[in-house]
């Protein structure tokens, strides 16, 4: 091997302790204000990590919003919060034009969505035409006002929440727009040394808030780069073809895994085995994303529900029919 290959190697080898390093740093700062919880902080520090958004999807009162504000503190930039109700208007998030007389010209006012990461709080509360304001700058990074191109911040990340069991004044989320969720994730109660701990702890009102920076936008920047320069093989790249193909052709499916949703895919499953300290993806990767990435991309037809299918027994049956890959070829050139 020549001394160039080598340097290129050890090179890579410091990126990915470095990544590891922060973004164990990230989940440490976290799980200070969500007790008990390091598996999901480290799914939504993975999220940040390769650049998609994510929806937390639980019951009241389980922290969705301690977590998601969290996270948003703990990036050394611009957040903003919008509270999504049935009267908030398309332009209350993404801007609008108003006219100035003086100027006899018409002036963007940016919304709420012009941050580093923006917290859609109850997004399944506000109508589909507000929803879909936010399709837009998920897939593009951008807004249009009156024809205008806007850019919002890099890097960009929406976290949103909404739970599952009020549907009084509530609006389902379309397909399109679940699939712009890189990953979709619960919480869940908190088990019983972590209760204690809270409740102990009752004269700290709002763990999040005491939650400081730990790494800047730019170093944000820095890790998604990282990641995506980790190696994924052909044979798993195949391996995620037949995943999506055996989900599109389940007797219980009416709608599998899109194109898009195999590109978040890979990007979650590259940050995912760099945090673990690997410069390349392993099908365990893939095993242990599926349920944040896949679930919510999963549409059942009537069939399942008479059935007692669930998408989760989809995921099951899915990866038990595909041969897993296997081979020196999957860790590429230090293989």
């Amino acid at each position: 091997m020549s001394t160039s290959s080598t340097q290129t190697m050890l090179a890579q080898a410091d990126q990915i302790a470095w990544f590891a390093e922060t973004t164990e740093r990230l989940v440490d700062n976290i799980s200070a204000a969500v007790l008990g919880k390091r598996h999901v902080v480290g799914l939504a520090v993975t999220c940040l990590a390769s650049g998609g958004h994510l929806l937390l999807e639980d019951v009241p009162g389980t922290g969705k919003t301690s977590l998601a504000r969290a996270l948003a503190n703990t990036v050394q930039g611009s957040h903003s919060r919008v509270q999504f109700t049935p009267d908030l208007l398309p332009a209350d998030v993404t801007g609008v034009s108003i006219y100035d007389p003086l100027k006899s010209q018409f002036d963007f006012h940016p919304g709420p969505v012009f941050a580093n990461v923006l917290l859609a709080d109850e997004i399944n509360r506000a109508s589909p035409k507000t929803q879909s304001a936010l399709l837009e700058v998920m897939e593009e990074g951008q807004v249009t006002v009156d024809g205008i191109t806007h850019q919002v911040p890099t890097p960009f990340m929406v976290i949103a929440t909404q739970n599952p069991i009020e549907q009084a004044g509530t609006y389902r989320l379309p397909e399109a727009q679940l699939d712009r969720f890189l990953m979709k994730t619960a919480i869940g109660y908190p088990d019983a040394a972590s209760t204690v701990s809270i409740l102990g702890g009752t004269a700290e009102r709002d763990r999040a808030r005491t939650v400081g920076a730990v790494i800047s936008t730019e170093v944000v920047g820095q890790l998604r780069d990282v990641a995506r320069r980790v190696f994924v093989s052909d044979e798993l790249l195949g391996y995620l073809h037949d995943l999506a193909e055996s989900t599109r052709n389940h007797r219980h499916v009416r709608l599998g895994i899109s194109v898009r949703g195999l590109l978040a895919y890979t990007h979650a499953a590259k940050a995912w085995a760099a945090a673990q300290g690997r410069n390349y993806v392993v099908p365990d990767d893939l095993k242990a994303l599926a349920l944040p990435v896949m679930e919510h991309r999963l549409l059942l037809d009537a069939d399942a529900l008479f059935d007692g299918a669930t998408n989760a027994e989809v995921i099951d049956d899915v990866f038990a029919s595909v041969p897993v890959p296997t081979g020196r070829g999957l860790r590429g050139g230090d293989g």
